[in-house]
């Protein structure tokens, strides 16, 4: 890894400074450089620390981050009873397949008076959608949990 060089004059044009400023900064020890023969080299990372700019994040390799996925299901039609079992079975949907490294997290809320109930679900793409797909089949299946419902309602 080369790390850029700056000879005195090209800080002192850089900085807006004499070039006797800059060779004062650098007996004073304000100014960390390398004496190469009767010349200095002042480094990149040295002149930002001597203004106070931010040193430059080290470069990570670039790896392709999670994708997470945020979704809320609302089911209306569903008493404390249907509800009950739609997060019983919810939940356990959670711990069957995904990715090991990145758990969904799932809540669910039910609201018994307006019948509806609501399922929270954070985590991977894939998992998510094979969640969403479980919720689906349960629901608006034709032997899904709300099917004998709706007649009754």
């Amino acid at each position: 890894m080369t790390e850029e060089m700056y000879s005195v004059e090209q800080v002192a044009e850089l900085l807006g400074l004499h070039v006797r400023t800059v060779r004062g900064y650098i007996r004073a020890g304000r100014l960390k450089a390398v004496r190469i023969g009767k010349q200095y080299r002042i480094a990149r990372a040295d002149l930002d620390e001597l203004t106070g700019r931010p040193r430059p994040a080290p470069a990570r390799p670039t790896a392709a981050a999670p994708v997470e996925v945020s979704s809320i299901v609302q089911v209306d039609g569903v008493d404390r009873a249907a509800a009950d079992r739609l997060g019983t079975l919810v939940l356990a949907g959670t711990g069957t397949g995904g990715d090991g490294a990145q758990p969904l997290r799932v809540q669910t809320v039910h609201d018994e008076e307006r019948n509806r109930m609501k399922i929270v679900i954070l985590g991977g793409a894939a998992a998510t959608a094979d969640l969403l797909r479980l919720v689906e089949a349960v629901v608006e299946g034709d032997n899904g949990l709300l099917a004998g419902e709706a007649g009754d309602a």
